[in-house]
């Protein structure tokens, strides 16, 4: 398989998770976007680790698969946390939050 069409999936990935995240106000819906994100990095990371023949692409990945599972898990909690205080998901009303 040639390198531009792993590079066209991510492509195709990155966009709809940044539009997830632009136009979704649902805090689940957002998190899952930032995942689309990462994941579209990723196999970008393993496409040019496999053309040069390296494997820090790869090494690299497992590090972001890391920091996505923090993420998730942390981002869960502030959802969770939203929900038991103003009993729906809305982005929009984190920002009454504000102190």
């Amino acid at each position: 398989m040639w390198l531009n069409e792993f590079l066209i999936l991510a492509a195709i990935l990155f966009c709809i998770g940044v539009y997830g995240v632009l136009a979704r106000r649902n805090g689940v819906m957002v998190l899952m976007s930032i995942e689309l994100i990462l994941n579209a990095v990723n196999i970008n990371l393993v496409a040019f680790g496999a053309f040069w023949g390296s494997v820090s692409g790869q090494v690299f990945a497992l590090f972001i698969i890391a920091v996505a599972a923090a993420e998730v898990g942390v981002g869960l909690g502030i959802v969770l946390m939203i929900y038991r205080n103003r009993a729906t998901i809305d982005l929009e009303t984190a920002s009454l939050m504000k102190g």
